[in-house]
């Protein structure tokens, strides 16, 4: 698609995630991508973003960046509570998304984002970079060729520490703004990466508390899982554990695999177990030598770009981005009705479809509950 010229790529947001994740990885593409422009709400911090990275043109409005750069691709860094709006307003200019995570504040965001797409492109995919190791995509290769045999019992634990003054930027910890807590902010990645290899959930059933951060959302969340294979699972969001691990577990009939890390892996935090019946040569071809490519926002994004110059859907837009928010959607919602949630019922005439704490009193804010 880009014809043989760099591909043209645009900023918004200049705040950290941009700094420390984003701008390295189109430093490392830079044979294929060039970036043209980056905007803020912020002047100084935009002028001095361009400043620091060498960008020609900065903006504080995105309209007018979109009109007058022109860009292919923008990275959308902002807070999540404008994902929604300017997703769509670079979908509708033509140009293709890499969003941060969380998408957006709800499913009925994330469809209006959907709607924005065209048929053949532009896309807006999600940044969901754990899927794009070697490590997770060497794991779903085998589960999808059955090499591990049936998958029976996973453990998905994020637990991860954000202290107090985490939460005094203002946007924290409010569903109007970051639209949850970890179970969307935090543990997001490691989920996305269990229903990758597990596939469609069925049920949840689940628990979320405050228990000591001063938020409007949880500040942790538990659950238990089926999925349509009939596997099993339980799942442990928290930003209230001093020593953090980000841990996946999964037992299959012939194999347990298992990934320790904590914002990131490579080829050797995985450790394969196999069952006593497995032979010794079976179990070695699991982990057979390979091009290693650590989970990174460059691994995403140099596949994301082979599907921009192949005019493919990138695997984590659309569908392949819902299913994870539609996860989350469920767990809020059986965590604050107290009751199993099942995939088919997170329809639009839902209120948890529109509002992550689905109206629940007591989860809902209002004006006596809401942080200052």
């Amino acid at each position: 698609m880009s014809g043989g010229r760099r591909i043209r790529v645009a900023i918004a947001g200049a705040g950290g995630i941009a700094r420390i994740c984003h701008m390295p990885a189109l430093r490392a593409e830079r044979a294929r991508t060039e970036v043209v422009a980056a905007m803020d709400v912020d002047a100084p911090r935009v002028a001095a973003f361009c400043a620091e990275h060498d960008i020609p043109a900065a903006y504080t409005d995105l309209d007018r960046m979109l009109e007058e750069a022109r860009p292919d691709l923008v990275h959308i860094c902002t807070p999540p509570f404008a994902h929604a709006a300017q997703a769509v307003a670079c979908l509708r200019a033509g140009a293709w998304v890499l969003c941060e995570k969380p998408p957006c504040l709800s499913l009925a965001e994330y469809d209006e984002i959907t709607a924005a797409e065209g048929p053949d492109g532009p896309y807006a995919a999600i940044v969901y970079q754990h899927r794009f190791g070697s490590g997770a995509r060497r794991l779903a290769g085998l589960v999808d060729a059955g090499a591990l045999g049936r998958p029976l019992v996973a453990q998905c634990v994020t637990a991860w520490y954000r202290d107090h003054d985490y939460f005094d930027v203002p946007w924290r910890g409010r569903w109007d703004t970051e639209g949850g807590g970890p179970t969307l902010g935090h543990g997001v990645h490691q989920m996305d990466l269990m229903l990758e290899v597990l596939g469609d959930w069925a049920e949840i059933r689940a628990m979320a508390g405050r228990l000591d951060r001063r938020v409007e959302t949880e500040d942790v969340s538990a659950a238990m899982v089926r999925f349509a294979s009939g596997a099993m699972a339980t799942v442990l969001n928290s930003v209230l554990s001093p020593r953090e691990e980000s841990y996946l577990r999964f037992d299959f009939t012939d194999a347990t695999v298992e990934l320790r890390h904590l914002y990131g892996y490579g080829d050797g935090d995985w450790v394969y177990t196999p069952a006593p019946h497995v032979p010794a040569e079976t179990a070695a071809a699991w982990t057979a030598p390979g091009a290693e490519v650590p989970s990174s926002h460059l691994a995403q994004l140099s596949a994301l770009l082979d599907c921009y110059e192949r005019g493919e859907r990138p695997p984590t837009s659309g569908p392949g981005g819902r299913r994870t928010l539609e996860f989350v959607t469920g767990l809020y919602k059986s965590a604050f009705t107290a009751r199993p949630v099942t995939r088919d019922e997170l329809t639009p005439d839902d209120p948890f479809y529109h509002r992550l704490h689905g109206d629940v009193p007591g989860w809902a804010p209002s004006a006596a509950e809401a942080v200052p």
